[in-house]
């Protein structure tokens, strides 16, 4: 590995694929203790998969882990002569048992404990369901987690196995070891006995997940506020972990649900750019009824940005940043990021370079920067990334813009592509430095994309805020299928960006329009004076990208306008008729490699149609926002149902190669189903 650390960095040694430690500490094991990973499986007296029991090796110490959603675990740092597993579960009899010959699982059968559950002790862990709310971001969470584990095995960082129980189908709190009694012996027959305890419940939707806090837009009067200003969002990965939820038979908590990343996770039939213009975006619009709010309008704004062939994008200069921390164990994390990497290597042109860096409790420059044509070095050195550490997201980040910048190409491409769950612990961790590093980096010229993954310990408002302030993108990968539309069918618009601070504003025309309401974009709104200012930071589009927004319309002659009068104010003259404008769309943006914005215009006339005569894709859009304040449970949901937002979906499906908007029906099927009937006041 000599020849791939450069002489600047932090001296690293590579102990195990994915598992760092620093050069100054330990690096080789004398034989007497030399170690090994034991794994198993943990089961009841039924047979029936024990999720989150402490595996611990031996009593007293931290060195262990946690089972699975299967009951499955794997210990590492198990001495190979004289190790003693510990397998602890609330409700179930502790069981000690000697460690196996090496390469022989130890799968351990928990009985049901002797003592009642509420004589068990557990200390400094509370077990209500609550929300907690720090600044404007909400934590959900079951319980609290159990304490993190800070002991090493001869230099090699130990997992983090309350984020690996977090994951878990169920979840009990961590019990205090030493109020446990009995050990039950090493019988794998199965008991008839049934349990004393049900099947541990299952944790609520989202548990121990961060999202960040959405304050629903409000109506606003046009003769108070006429203009609205917000910067371009093309995030979807919103509509990918709403997807998750509801396919795991679960609600998502209100905060997963940001309507624009739904809304603009899906491509709409706009008109791009004409041959020859100068401009790498073109502006819509269109006008119809509002299908929730009767009497009210609903406009959408449409942005399309120019398509660009794969063989015309500029050379790629790509640094894979991969999270193999610990918390990233489990086929939907590290797994899932790995198999998608593998299929956007694929991709790649001899012009493109890729090199990757992971990051553990330190990080550490895995491959450097290759050329496209050598794939197969690529994926071998994918293939050896593993998942065991702590999480040092600040330096992984700090290590993947210097090897950017070495290979800065100025006509290219230049990105770091970081996939993570966002959980980072050591070193620059808070939102703010990371805000901060984030920001200093950009202006080099490197943007970030960031791929989200697994749960329990998802931290998707960083990974947004991340992605936001690095000129960049965030997707969240449920599924691998998911990879492959990111990194390989939206090759271009994930990757090259066309446009960048692409902000809107628009102007309502009060003639028309007496109140109106931005749906969705709560996390991007911008002082009407930021519009003009080159140095006020908005979002990115990709080559390719289409956006949508909706604004819900009140228009003039109301019988009950949302908001009264003023009255110490000069009336607003009111002029015009159905064929006037509406509003007004403008739109700045600079070249990527651009300082100086260019302004674009576009305005809404004509009258409002009938929702049932309306485009498609306005359909469309309208279901996906109507099912988006279902799910939000949004006190402007108006008259709208599960029913009326699928039949609405069914009919703007229009071209639909790829099915995703046929499942998008399915799902609001699902979520149909899963609302409780006492909650269905509004929402059936």
């Amino acid at each position: 590995m000599k020849n791939l650390l450069p002489a600047l960095l932090l001296p690293l040694v590579l102990l195990a694929p994915g598992h760092f430690a620093l050069a100054q500490q330990p690096t080789a094991i004398p034989a007497a203790t030399a170690t090994r990973t034991v794994s198993g499986r943990v089961t009841d007296a039924q047979g029936r998969p024990l999720p989150g029991v402490t595996v611990l090796l031996r009593r007293g110490t931290q060195v262990g882990t946690s089972t699975d959603a299967a009951g499955r675990y794997a210990l590492p740092g198990v001495p190979t002569k004289n190790a003693t597993l510990v397998f602890s579960a609330l409700g179930y009899a502790t069981r000690e048992l000697p460690a196996p010959a090496p390469g022989v699982a130890l799968d351990v059968v928990l009985q049901v404990g002797q003592k009642k559950l509420d004589e068990v002790v557990v200390t400094g862990y509370g077990t209500q369901k609550r929300h907690e709310v720090t600044g404007s971001v909400a934590t959900v969470s079951a319980a609290p987690p159990m304490q993190k584990l800070q002991g090493r095995a001869a230099g090699v960082y130990v997992g983090k196995p309350a984020r690996k129980a977090r994951r878990a189908a169920a979840l009990a709190p961590a019990p205090d070891l030493s109020s446990l009694s009995g050990t039950g012996a090493y019988d794998m027959a199965a008991s008839s006995a049934p349990p004393a305890l049900a099947y541990p419940a299952r944790p609520e939707a989202g548990a121990g997940d961060t999202y960040a806090q959405v304050q629903e837009n409000a109506f606003r009067a046009v003769a108070k506020e006429p203009l609205s200003t917000f910067s371009l969002d093309v995030d979807n990965a919103s509509y990918t972990n709403v997807r998750r939820f509801l396919n795991e038979g679960q609600l998502p908590p209100r905060d997963a649900v940001r309507v624009e990343e739904m809304l603009n996770y899906f491509h709409y039939q706009l008109p791009a750019p004409p041959a020859g213009s100068p401009d790498p975006v073109r502006i819509s619009a269109e006008l119809s009824e509002c299908p929730w709010a009767p009497g009210h309008q609903l406009a959408r704004i449409g942005i399309q940005a120019r398509k660009i062939e794969m063989a015309k994008l500029p050379p790629a200069n790509l640094v894979f940043l991969v999270d193999v921390s610990g918390s990233m164990m489990g086929e939907d994390r590290l797994p899932l990021v790995q198999a998608g990497l593998r299929l956007l290597v694929q991709q790649l042109r001899p012009q493109d370079h890729v090199a990757l860096v992971a990051y553990a409790g330190a990080a550490g420059l895995v491959l450097p920067p290759t050329a496209g044509s050598q794939q197969s070095t690529i994926l071998e050195a994918i293939d050896r990334l593993t998942a065991g550490g702590s999480t040092a997201g600040g330096a992984g980040l700090r290590l993947a813009y210097s090897v950017a910048g070495q290979f800065f190409q100025k006509e290219g491409n230049n990105r770091v592509i970081l996939a993570t769950d966002g959980d980072f612990n050591v070193g620059e961790s808070s939102d703010a430095a990371l805000e901060q590093l984030i920001v200093q980096q950009r202006e080099t010229g490197v943007f970030l994309t960031v791929l989200g993954c697994g749960r329990g310990n998802l931290r998707d408002s960083r990974m947004e805020l991340l992605a936001d302030k690095g000129n960049g993108n965030y997707a969240y990968l449920d599924n691998l299928d998911e990879a492959r539309r990111t990194l390989v069918a939206q090759f271009g618009g994930t990757l090259f960006t066309v446009a960048k601070d692409v902000k809107l504003q628009i102007e309502f025309n009060p003639a028309r329009v007496a109140d109106y309401r931005l749906i969705g974009y709560e996390n991007r709104l911008l002082a009407n004076e930021d519009f003009n200012n080159d140095r006020k930071d908005a979002g990115e589009l990709g080559a390719g990208h289409t956006v949508i927004a909706l604004y819900e319309i009140v228009p003039v002659g109301t019988e009950k306008p949302l908001i009264d009068p003023l009255k110490y104010q000069l009336p607003q003259a009111k002029t015009g008729s159905a064929a006037a404008e509406v509003l007004t769309v403008k739109l700045r943006y600079k070249e990527p490699q651009g300082n100086t914005s260019q302004l674009l215009a576009q305005p809404l006339a004509g009258a409002a149609v009938a929702i049932a005569q309306a485009s498609a894709d306005q359909q469309f859009a309208a279901a996906v926002a109507e099912f988006g304040l279902l799910l939000r449970q949004s006190e402007q949901r108006g008259t709208a149902t599960y029913a009326t937002a699928a039949q609405l979906a069914q009919a703007g499906r229009g071209p639909d190669a790829d099915g995703y908007r046929a499942e998008l029906v399915r799902l609001i099927d699902l979520a149909k189903g899963l609302t409780p009937v006492a909650k269905t006041v509004g929402v059936r």
